[in-house]
């Protein structure tokens, strides 16, 4: 059944902040910087650690530690940049919980209808009853947007499910983020940046059925009658593929690709009870490239950035008491923080909003972020957002390795037991009859 989500009240309450000036906003997230001014800055930020990898072609990219949340490295953190698919990180941080895992959905044509021409799909047919985990099976393994389209059809539709991520990246602080379609798809002024991506795993690494999904390296999905065909996950450093080797330790996030965004990669791995993140961002070369510099970021988190002392801050969600926000940089700096002159991140503001239908619902969380922003204005301006090591706030112990999903790549749910951290990564069995069957 349908829960009555935290999202859902954020945007009701965006329908009484709306009439609010939104030049409040605007002003208050250019006079800053979340995570810390030296986010802000140009060039590659690091500090107390050397042995950076050297073949580093992205234009964006981040690595940090999931437990405290302090970032170690950085370029061009707040780079505005398309995201492709690993938008439904973000999407999966908003409607997860909506819908219990068993719970069963017939498709419908209507259901279909709006999926983008050119679209990653994972086969789903309209007639054909899905269960709920066989949906986000669907997103997180072959980046369907058959299956996103159909969880936010469920979900109430298109334009409440862009208005519902919009105000969840609010209220997690992604304000680099616009949201304009729930499946990443090229789109104009869709957007994200390598800081928010990074929030958005970590946050989705938190929960259970998030840890499952994106460790699943197979499962079997549904055709007609009762027949079914195996699907496999896209992330090549999950599964080892096209000349990669699978990663040691890695336990997921997402990868995503279109024409206009190239290539884009957030990942996690677990080595010695500590949870690295890593987010990469339109590498110069093609192909492999994204996976191989996001797993030497890894590597050198995993060795020569043990002593890299904090460049930022991962912050936490308003909601959580989060606050974050380093006093204000000067013009320059905030100006860095989104990219070159005459890129798309200056054209447009983090309070552009999406065109349409899908528009007007994001300025309900717009509102709704804004009115938070209002009541806590006087505690983020004295944030430094580089705090001392130690275990994210509320969540103890979280730096610790936790089990992996359950065998055959099954996620874990509510209720299993399993301690809330990121799981360590184990290897998994093919789901079974793992073959294709006509």
């Amino acid at each position: 059944m349908r829960e009555c989500s935290r999202i859902s009240r954020r945007a009701a309450l965006g329908l009484t902040a709306a009439a609010l000036s939104l030049s409040t906003a605007t002003d208050a997230s250019a006079a800053t910087v979340i995570g810390g001014e030296r986010l802000a800055r140009s060039g590659v930020q690091v500090r107390g650690a050397s042995g950076l990898p050297k073949q580093l072609t992205a234009r964006s990219w981040l690595v940090a530690d999931w437990a405290s949340g302090e970032v170690l490295a950085s370029f061009g953190a707040h780079r505005r940049l398309a995201p492709a698919s690993t938008l439904k990180m973000l999407f999966a941080d908003t409607v997860l919980k909506k819908f219990g895992r068993t719970e069963r959905y017939t498709v419908t044509d209507a259901d279909l209808a709006d999926i983008p021409a050119g679209s990653s799909l994972v086969g789903i047919k309209p007639g054909i009853t899905y269960t709920v985990e066989q949906l986000w099976q669907g997103v997180f393994l072959r980046s369907g947007n058959d299956a996103v389209h159909v969880l936010s059809h469920m979900n109430g539709g298109i334009a409440r499910t862009v208005a519902e991520m919009q105000a969840m990246a609010q209220d997690l602080q992604a304000l680099d983020t616009q949201v304009v379609s729930p499946d990443g798809f090229d789109h104009k002024g869709q957007i994200s940046s390598a800081y928010d991506l990074t929030l958005f795993a970590r946050h989705g690494l938190k929960d259970a059925d998030f840890r499952g999904y994106c460790a699943t390296r197979t499962a079997d999905f549904p055709a007609d009658g009762k027949k079914t065909f195996q699907i496999q996950n896209t992330d090549r450093l999950l599964t080892g593929a096209w000349g990669l080797k699978a990663y040691d330790g890695l336990i997921g996030v997402k990868n995503g690709y279109t024409s206009h965004a190239g290539n884009t990669y957030t990942g996690a791995a677990v080595r010695g009870g500590r949870t690295l993140l890593v987010t990469v961002m339109h590498p110069a070369d093609g192909s492999n490239a994204v996976y191989e510099q996001a797993a030497a970021l890894l590597d050198w988190g995993f060795g020569a950035g043990r002593s890299a002392q904090a460049v930022g801050q991962l912050v936490d969600p308003l909601s959580e008491g989060g606050a974050g926000a380093s006093p204000a940089p000067g013009h320059r700096e905030a100006r860095a923080a989104a990219g070159p002159a005459g890129s798309a991140s200056e054209r447009d503001s983090p309070w552009h909003l999406a065109e349409g239908a899908a528009g007007t619902l994001a300025l309900l969380g717009a509102g709704a972020w804004a009115l938070r922003r209002r009541r806590r204005a006087t505690g983020a301006a004295g944030a430094t957002g580089t705090p001392g090591p130690g275990k994210a706030p509320g969540t103890p112990g979280l730096g610790k390795a936790a089990d992996a999903a359950d065998a055959g790549g099954k996620p874990g749910g509510a209720g299993t037991g399993r301690p809330a951290g990121p799981p360590e990564t184990r290897p998994e069995r093919a789901a079974p009859g793992g073959r294709r069957r006509r």
